[in-house]
């Protein structure tokens, strides 16, 4: 069977191309697995069971995206929780990925 054409490194400005599942070349798969390990497990960044809870309570009660619409697959904090957020409803929004992505990326560059 023929394999997929390659796709470029999913690492910002690499121009690499790559048949590996993660979407990094070589150069770059260290980089992102280091990150992975310093960045924790989910239980340590917060979301245990009791965030689970909260987020399925949250989507049943608010079952689509509230900025497009579509039905809503995550639950965000509005204000991240490392930047003093809280799991308040307020704090809370539901999003569908495209939403969610996007939330996250525009957070980054405001970051930088």
């Amino acid at each position: 069977m023929p394999r997929k054409p390659p796709r470029p490194c999913r690492n910002r400005g690499c121009v690499e191309l790559t048949h590996h599942t993660s979407g990094y070349c070589e150069a770059h798969r260290a980089e992102s697995r280091s990150y992975d390990r310093h960045r924790g497990t989910a239980a340590q960044r917060g979301y245990d069971h009791r965030w689970k809870k909260i987020r399925d309570l949250y989507l049943s009660h608010h079952p689509l995206c509230e900025q497009c619409g579509e039905p809503g697959q995550l639950v965000d904090h509005i204000r991240p929780l490392a930047d003093g957020g809280t799991e308040e409803d307020e704090n809370l929004q539901a999003l569908c990925l495209t939403c969610h992505a996007r939330k996250t990326r525009d957070d980054k560059r405001r970051k930088k």
